[in-house]
């Protein structure tokens, strides 16, 4: 699905911070990176999701080069592509819980026979994730740990093929980061969705099928 290909990416004060990095991520794949703060776990997460380019290097999705992207083409490839679920959940405060899941749906024109669908979905997915009955609440009255199952199911709703997550239980405590270890694992499991965990947890990383290490810029098993 995605071949990253001698990508180099430096820094003005950091330096190197990817050294000729390869990385294949097939159909269903769950990839644990693990390595120092500043290895460029992030750094790695964002080029893959057209967020920043490296200095040089091929990034191939299902066959098609993506780094000479339009900024329209890059959002559409975002849209239709790629889940984002950060450490800090981004939920949008005057927003609730269903209308902050749904809120990507509008990124892109949508039919009302889409968005119904996409509604019936959401629900689904609220259920799997056992929030279903934080609909109507606002983010400043549900917990972290729930913050971030939301943030899980708004990543999910455009069924997206790969899932970019960085650091997602990194604010949870140890109960709640369990949960989420869990519900991602299930989540890759039953939708079929490849993901990438960019993580310090030793835990989180133990649930997914590949575990590699950032070092020196490159990944290693």
């Amino acid at each position: 699905m995605l071949i990253i290909k001698g990508v180099n990416k430096s820094f003005l004060q950091r330096g190197l911070v990817l050294d000729n990095l390869d990385l294949t991520v097939n159909e269903g794949d769950s990839i644990a990176v693990t390595g120092p703060s500043g290895s460029g776990k992030t750094t790695l997460l964002n080029i893959i999701g057209l967020l920043d380019k490296p200095d040089s290097g091929d990034i191939l999705f299902r066959g098609k080069p993506i780094l000479g992207f339009t900024p329209d083409e890059s959002s559409d490839y975002r849209n239709r592509n790629i889940g984002f679920v950060f450490q800090d959940h981004l939920l949008l405060p005057h927003l609730n819980v269903e209308e902050n899941i749904m809120l990507p749906l509008f990124a892109t024109g949508i039919s009302e026979d889409e968005y119904n669908e996409k509604k019936k979905y959401a629900a689904e997915l609220m259920e799997k994730t056992g929030i279903t009955g934080l609909s109507s609440k606002y983010p400043s009255r549900i917990s972290g740990g729930e913050a971030q199952r939301v943030t899980l199911v708004r990543a999910l709703i455009n069924k997206p093929s790969l899932l970019l997550a960085d650091e997602p239980t990194g604010s949870l405590d140890l109960k709640n980061a369990s949960i989420l270890g869990d519900l991602l694992t299930m989540l890759n499991i039953e939708t079929g969705t490849a993901m990438i965990v960019a993580t310090h947890s030793a835990d989180l990383a133990s649930r997914m099928k590949i575990h590699l290490k950032l070092e020196n810029g490159r990944l290693m098993n």
